[in-house]
């Protein structure tokens, strides 16, 4: 599966240099508008950082993130998921060491904390799915917007202000830590820790909902968190947040999980779908 390795490798060390048009548009849209002028110098200092990564062709940012990655395994896929995941760990590991990615993570979380030196490992979950064939995508997750993830677990009665309450006194805490402006992952219902999986992945990209108020609440979040003025690099301003996503499912009865993560403006990613002429050799 070497195309397969490669693919994944070149786009993985793209996302760490350039952003998707539309995120770009977003924050050029953001600087247009914007009146306050400490964040337009914030905004402008980011558009400035955008066209120097890809005229250099070095990270957007020094903190190059933790590989996060979901696979949605196909029930038609003609290679084992051992396979995949074997090709995915080779691709992250040669995409940090020839895409110049700083060595962020450590072995062991609270005693040693000794460097893997590799970038090493990431953060893999799989998901299962009756598509024709298999996708990965993956977030390169930075830390200075992970340490703000939050998770809720509100009273069952809470309902749709309760949800967009908790969003919002999340954000609150945050404030300017996450370097805004940010993206926003929500997850809503299962367990905590399937609320906070839902969270990341709903950071993975818009999607229309099947039920229009999950949009609506999408909508009625990003309004009030811009209402926050927390602003560009925390500087105040309208342009706190550039987008809300949202992923539910089901829960218990006694509950209402709700997780958020955030990712800040670098929203870094990739996709990948496995199809035949990347898997099969010659």
């Amino acid at each position: 599966m070497r195309r397969l390795e490669e693919e994944i490798k070149s786009k993985v060390i793209k996302a760490s240099r350039t952003l998707d048009p539309d995120i770009r548009q977003k924050i050029e849209e953001a600087y247009q508008r914007e009146e306050k002028e400490e964040a337009r110098i914030v905004l402008k200092a980011i558009l400035d950082d955008i066209e120097i990564a890809e005229k250099t062709s070095l990270p957007l940012c020094q903190d190059t993130g933790m590989f996060w990655a979901l696979i949605r395994y196909s029930s038609s896929s003609p290679y084992s998921l051992k396979d995949l995941e074997d090709t995915l760990l080779s691709a992250l590991a040669k995409a940090a060491d020839e895409g110049l990615f700083r060595k962020s993570i450590v072995s062991e979380p609270v005693f040693e904390r000794t460097n893997t030196m590799s970038n090493m490992p990431p953060v893999i979950s799989v998901e299962l799915t009756d598509e024709p064939y298999s996708s990965i995508d993956i977030l390169l997750k930075g830390f200075g917007s992970e340490n703000c993830s939050q998770t809720r677990m509100l009273n069952p009665t809470a309902g749709r202000e309760g949800v967009l309450n908790a969003a919002l006194d999340m954000v609150r805490q945050a404030g300017g830590k996450p370097c805004p402006p940010m993206f926003i992952g929500i997850g809503i219902g299962g367990t905590a820790d399937r609320a906070a999986f839902l969270s990341k992945k709903a950071l993975l990209g818009k999607r229309r909902h099947e039920d229009e108020r999950y949009d609506d609440l999408e909508e009625d979040i990003l309004r009030a968190v811009n209402d926050l003025k927390i602003g560009a690099g925390g500087l105040g301003g309208s342009s706190t947040a550039l987008e809300v996503n949202i992923e539910y499912e089901p829960t218990h009865i006694a509950g209402l999980p709700v997780s958020l993560s955030i990712s800040c403006w670098a929203d870094r990613k990739a996709h990948i779908d496995v199809r035949e002429e990347l898997w099969k050799e010659d």
